[in-house]
């Protein structure tokens, strides 16, 4: 064989080896890719969250249900419904029905219980002894207690946030933090202990997105906000107390005066 026919079939059979050794490699990185995918999707949650039970009544905030209605819901093999005192169709704050066929008195366990905010619908809730009481019982066995917004107000008058940090929406927010015993903290979201509040509204998702975090870690967490392309870019800066223009938040303030404070001062310190 002359020299230059056995360089060529040694390049050739170099060539294939190495072809070849590329293909298992490139195969041994899909299959590791996929198999951290897998990881990541079935990733085991840090604590055993089955079941979420958000609490809904005539007058809540729409946002500060059905928004960590949707984001927990990326949990898998999770189980998120609503709860109400009676069944039937109950009213947001602008009179949109959701049926709830699931009743305060026929849940008495659940993994988290969630309780949304509203105006004064919500500050009735924590007048009322049997809803308070039905929190207290469920909240004995919860993995986490969780409000958004002024729901911290009803979570409050069960006596739960007594000397725990808190958080709520703005309004009157040390005020009626300190009514009920917890040091607020403004944050959009804080947690102290088993015990998860958001500010006001939107605060909820991130709040929501957090517990996710909690339990599923980063990876996960990011994928859920894919999902939900979740990546605010408001038109201007505000939003908070903080950021937004005195005049503005003194002109909100008085509006939610109008409704709340006469019952605030009605029902004195508690």
């Amino acid at each position: 064989m002359k020299l230059k026919q056995l360089l060529l079939l040694v390049f050739s059979s170099l060539l294939f080896q190495t072809i070849s050794f590329a293909q298992d490699k490139a195969a041994d990185s899909a299959k590791q890719r996929k198999k951290e995918m897998m990881d990541i999707l079935y990733t085991k949650p840090k604590a055993p969250v089955k079941t979420i039970g958000i609490y809904l009544y005539n007058g809540y905030q729409t946002i500060d249900a059905m928004g960590p209605y949707e984001v927990l819901s990326q949990l898998m093999g999770v189980k998120v419904f609503f709860i109400a005192k009676e069944k039937g169709f109950i009213r947001n704050q602008s009179g949109l029905k959701v049926q709830v066929d699931t009743t305060i008195d026929k849940v008495k366990r659940l993994d988290m219980l969630l309780i949304p905010g509203g105006a004064a619908e919500t500050f009735m809730q924590t007048q009322d002894q049997t809803v308070l009481n039905w929190i207290r019982s469920i909240d004995s066995t919860t993995i986490y207690t969780a409000s958004v917004c002024t729901g911290a107000w009803i979570l409050g008058a069960t006596g739960l946030l007594n000397g725990k940090n808190a958080t709520t929406n703005w309004y009157r927010a040390d005020e009626m933090m300190t009514r009920y015993g917890a040091h607020f903290k403004q944050e959009r979201w804080v947690r102290d202990g088993k015990y998860w509040t958001s500010a006001g509204v939107t605060a909820g998702l991130d709040m929501s997105l957090a517990i996710i975090h909690e339990l599923m870690g980063d990876k996960y967490t990011q994928g859920v906000m894919l999902n939900l392309e979740y990546d605010p870019a408001p038109p201007v800066t505000g939003g908070s107390v903080n950021k937004t223009p005195a005049i503005v938040v003194d002109m909100m303030r008085e509006m939610y005066d109008l409704g709340l404070k006469p019952l605030i001062t009605k029902y004195g310190k508690k």
